[in-house]
């Protein structure tokens, strides 16, 4: 008796097919779940899905963050948005949260992108998966971000987001309760 995830017995239920997973698909589809799998792994398409979900991240973040900003009637910019129709408040309110957002969004978007795609060009130099590869590029990206203020910003960037990518993967590191 084989459920998903068990592998079977040695010489059942197989019939000689390359794979434990690849049990009842024709040659076509375990050369299509091969590529599949070879480009999840590859650098450039971890790349483009660490900046999409970074992209979709940070613009729900920006969202909600636009949204629960206003502006009060005592600011001078309040003031002068309070003197206006409704439909105008509503309207300049929500050109604010799509700005906000798509700012946000881009930002997010950039950091994911730059550390994802930073983090597996070392791993795949180093040939190793451990702790010093995400403080590694964490530190090259913090340093990158903070570059175009000056050295002493990219040491700041570099430290700082080698310590939060430490800190990150050493609890996604940890063994879970269940282990």
């Amino acid at each position: 008796m084989s459920f998903p995830g068990m592998t079977p017995p040695v010489g059942g239920m197989g019939g000689g097919m390359g794979g434990n997973n690849m049990q009842g698909m024709s040659e076509q589809e375990q050369a299509m779940v091969k590529m599949m799998t070879g480009a999840m792994e590859s650098c450039p398409v971890k790349t483009v899905m660490a900046g999409g979900m970074g992209f979709a991240l940070g613009g729900a973040f920006g969202l909600f963050m636009a949204s629960m900003s206003y502006d009060s009637s005592f600011t001078p910019q309040g003031r002068a948005i309070a003197d206006l129709p409704w439909k105008e408040q509503v309207r300049r309110g929500f050109k604010d949260m799509g700005s906000r957002s798509f700012s946000s969004a881009k930002n997010f978007g950039i950091v994911g992108a730059l550390y994802s795609g930073t983090e597996c060009c070392i791993e795949g130099l180093r040939a190793k998966n451990d702790l010093t590869n995400s403080v590694a590029a964490g530190c090259i990206t913090g340093g990158i971000l903070g570059a175009n203020a000056g050295p002493q910003a990219a040491a700041v960037g570099c430290a700082g987001f080698a310590a939060f990518s430490a800190a990150i993967d050493a609890y996604m590191r940890m063994p879970g309760e269940s282990d």
